[in-house]
């Protein structure tokens, strides 16, 4: 949902070497969001604030809590290199890790909590959080969701419109990539990304408008804001959305991811992608320009099928199979990527292969449940995927039997 100061992510364009030319290189920075659980019930903690408090000793500001006492949220800097990038995501996970560990919790990624949750969430102290309950009443009682946001570097905010305006069609793809959200207060919804269908009911949230220009954006926001629609900027919940305060662009659309690569394959999808639209606005070529009930419908099919069923192509208005819209979203946006970043590279490889033989984050928590019919089983391996690793890029320095949750 962002921090009470709004989401606080930079990430600046800037110069690099590729090939015999100079070129500039979209800079990416991520927001994570987390739930705290304990480890014997596996139910959701309310001590966000101390482990914040604990975490912060080694990340600063980089940390923070969230709306409810039960959620984390921290965020790297800005980087150019995938490989950097992972490497701080791994540093940081890992500290919120052994932070919980201090207080005998653990933390989850996931886009909604497995099991039950109260009616009434505890929310997080402070005015905005307070003014955000008054305004949205019964929505924020039952928000405990949490998300993955990427900001990409854009340095201007025509350009950030019009980028946004390109990406906003490739929306849906990215709800099957990161659907990471099946069940909701012990139930498995039926849907890959429930987190998406809940998000949706905000007032300013889900697919932002095509932009004619940075005065209709202006406008609007001014008409939201006049209307008490929106507290400030910083409630605008649109999956893409222009920073108020750096330069970036963020794109909200994605759950909450369980591994560091997962998050590395959306932020180079993205990254990607960003490239691919910058190229596109200055070449002037116009972007797809779906009706929004035809954009509304796409995330409905992607949230619920995920990767596995078929999803709806915004240029055809016809179905397809989810993969291969998310085959064509790849073969567009990563060759855009910075081939001397070797190990980023490889990083995106690595994250592919996995999708292709265990499938998003939404199908590996029902793997986990099929084993046993167990939810608590579901909690046990969202615990052990936060700090997973499939490459020796970092060492957690909590052992694995500090990890691992103990099994009543």
């Amino acid at each position: 949902m962002g921090s009470q100061e709004g989401a606080r992510s930079s990430a600046r364009p800037a110069a690099v070497t590729g090939g015999n030319r100079q070129r500039a290189a979209v800079t990416v920075g991520v927001e994570e969001e987390f739930l705290l659980v304990d480890p014997v019930s596996r139910q959701l903690s309310t001590r966000a604030d101390k482990v914040v408090a604990q975490a912060a000793r080694e990340l600063g500001d980089r940390v923070t809590t969230e709306l409810t006492r039960y959620q984390i949220e921290v965020r790297t800097d800005p980087h150019t290199s995938l490989a950097d990038l992972g490497d701080q995501l791994r540093a940081t996970r890992d500290t919120v890790t052994r932070a919980a560990a201090r207080f005998n919790l653990r933390i989850i990624s996931s886009g909604t909590p497995i099991l039950g949750q109260h009616t009434f969430l505890p929310l997080s102290p402070g005015p905005r959080y307070a003014l955000s309950a008054a305004t949205f009443r019964a929505l924020d009682h039952e928000q405990s969701a949490c998300a993955c946001h990427v900001h990409v570097g854009v340095s201007d905010l025509p350009t950030a419109l019009q980028v946004s305006n390109h990406l906003r069609p490739w929306l849906p793809a990215l709800i099957a990539l990161t659907a990471n959200s099946p069940y909701w207060a012990a139930q498995d919804t039926g849907y890959a990304s429930w987190r998406t269908m809940t998000w949706c009911r905000w007032p300013v949230a889900g697919p932002p408008p095509y932009f004619e220009s940075p005065t209709h954006f202006e406008d609007l926001l001014d008409s939201l804001t006049t209307s008490e629609t929106l507290l400030d900027r910083g409630g605008l919940y649109w999956d893409i959305r222009p920073s108020h305060h750096v330069p970036t662009l963020e794109i909200r659309i994605a759950d909450a991811t369980p591994t560091v690569h997962d998050t590395l394959l959306l932020a180079g999808t993205v990254q990607g992608m960003a490239t691919r639209a910058l190229e596109a606005v200055r070449a002037s070529q116009p972007a797809l320009r779906p009706q929004p009930e035809l954009l509304r419908a796409a995330y409905w099919r992607a949230a619920r099928d995920g990767l596995t069923g078929k999803s709806l192509n915004l240029r055809t208005n016809r179905l397809e199979p989810a993969a291969a819209q998310l085959d064509r979203l790849w073969v567009t946006a990563l060759p855009a990527l910075d081939t001397s970043d070797e190990p980023g590279l490889a990083l995106l490889r690595t994250a592919r292969a996995r999708l292709r033989t265990d499938g998003n984050g939404a199908d590996r928590q029902r793997t986990a449940y099929r084993r046993r019919h167990r939810l608590t089983d579901v909690v046990d391996h969202l615990i052990e995927s936060v700090t997973a690793t499939d490459a020796p890029h970092h060492t957690s320095g909590l052992s694995r039997s500090a990890a691992r949750p103990r099994r009543p």
